[in-house]
């Protein structure tokens, strides 16, 4: 994708829900993405009449699609988009709408990816995620990634060092992030004490290595021509099935692109005010830094201990999903909306100071061992 110069496309507003750990019988996939729609729209001061085109990502808006959500919130759309690749879908709609906007395919686009999940909503999700899942893992007793990504994060530890006590220390600063986040899942203070004391689920995962399965949505806007202040996507990339399961899962398909991605952008990590990485593991949160080129595989408990629990990079501001929570799709979403929300300066008491420029990761749709699914983009105010 070639660089937005500044008369391009730009994202206006942003909306997200509070993540719902226990929401209440009325809840609905499709009610906490008009909540996210209607909120992003406000804070752009559009009315629904103004919206042709949608984007939507969602795994349980079935049997509904996004022409029925577009139906449902009275949309009239020239430019219509469904997309499932999980934690990868909010990157992706974004190129593909910025694409449609330079194109002329439509003036207004909003995004919105959600999920509501009750009990037997993600066992069930997970147990049939893929043919993989339902024909070789499920019947082994391995339900859900838990296990995949135990053992991954066991060779993330044998080759580089890194001890529980370090990826303690990534989910202490991430919890720090999140009290300032009023939408995060969880905001009290997180002592390493209490990360090492949490019930072991898959060793060495302990239950708050692992996301919390939350119900939520996120909403971008995104305009062809925009006025005032918004956000360009400046680069972009993305590789899918990159190794085709052959490599050890240690090094995402962002570290092919990434070169690529800074090259485009005409900036390089250090650059950035603002990193936001997928991180529904803290070793993928890790090796995603690696792949990005902030840290040294050769260095990481160093590097965990000098630029991530001093807050010095400020990396997933909105406490990541590890704290705020992971809606489904909008796990994905969440890292775009915070990173473009710190560039319009509308992140209240965690605001960087005159943030300008930021990166977001996506990754997903885990196979037979790891996530297939990776891209990222640089995003400018």
């Amino acid at each position: 994708m070639s660089p937005a110069g500044t008369d391009g496309p730009g994202i206006v507003a942003v909306g997200e829900t509070p993540a719902l750990r226990h929401p209440d019988a009325a809840c609905t996939t499709a009610g906490l993405m008009a909540q996210a729609v209607g909120q992003a729209l406000r804070h752009a001061g559009l009315s629904p009449a103004q919206v042709d085109g949608l984007g939507v990502a969602s795994f349980t808006l079935r049997p509904d699609r996004a022409i029925d959500l577009a139906w449902q919130l009275g949309l009239r759309l020239h430019w219509c988009m469904q997309d499932e690749l999980g934690g990868a879908s909010a990157i992706n709609l974004l190129r593909q709408a910025w694409l449609a906007l330079q194109a002329g395919q439509a003036r207004t686009i909003v995004l919105v990816s959600g999920d509501h999940f009750t009990g037997a909503d993600f066992a069930q999700l997970v147990r049939g995620y893929n043919r993989s899942a339902q024909d070789y893992l499920s019947p082994l007793g391995c339900k859900g990634p838990n296990p995949l990504f135990a053992m991954l994060t066991q060779r993330q530890m044998a080759q580089t060092g890194l001890r529980r006590e370090d990826y303690g220390a990534l989910c202490v600063a991430q919890r720090a992030w999140a009290a300032d986040n009023p939408n995060a899942a969880y905001r009290a203070p997180l002592t390493l004490a209490q990360y090492l004391d949490a019930p072991v689920v898959a060793p060495p995962l302990g239950r708050l290595d692992c996301v919390p399965v939350v119900s939520g949505a996120s909403a971008l806007v995104l305009q062809a021509r925009p006025t005032g202040v918004h956000v360009r996507l400046v680069s972009s990339g993305a590789r899918y099935n990159h190794d085709q399961q052959e490599g050890d899962g240690l090094q995402t398909g962002v570290a092919e692109l990434a070169d690529g991605l800074w090259q485009e952008a005409g900036m390089g990590p250090e650059d950035m005010d603002v990193v936001s990485v997928y991180d529904d593991y803290p070793a993928m949160a890790v090796a995603q830094l690696c792949d990005l080129g902030y840290a040294d595989a050769n260095d990481l408990p160093g590097f965990i201990a000098r630029r991530i629990a001093t807050r010095q990079l400020p990396v997933n501001t909105a406490g990541g999903q590890l704290s705020a929570g992971q809606a489904g799709t909008a796990g994905g979403m969440h890292g775009v909306v915070e990173v473009a929300r710190q560039l319009l300066g509308q992140a209240g008491a965690r605001q960087l100071p005159g943030a300008r420029h930021g990166v977001v990761t996506g990754y997903g749709m885990v196979q037979l061992r790891y996530g297939m699914c990776a891209n990222a983009a640089v995003l400018s105010r």
